[in-house]
């Protein structure tokens, strides 16, 4: 993995995009490279630019951090 975390998500992606889990909206967390669902409490990875869509592949949130 590289250390230079600059890939961005083209807004009219995010838009469209939503958690497979809720349907609900995502919002993206640049700083680590994830798109995150606060309704289901996942984090989805972003892998060179691309969404990994995946229930199996999110990572869960600590529901009092949301982190």
């Amino acid at each position: 993995m590289s250390a230079n975390k600059t890939t961005t998500i083209d807004r009219k992606l995010l838009e469209i995009l939503v958690c497979p889990l809720t349907k609900g909206p995502l919002v993206y967390d640049a700083e680590n490279q994830e798109l995150v669902s606060r309704q289901a409490h996942l984090a989805y990875p972003i892998r060179d630019g691309i969404p990994i869509m995946l229930v199996d592949e999110a990572r869960a949130l600590d529901e009092t951090t949301g982190q």
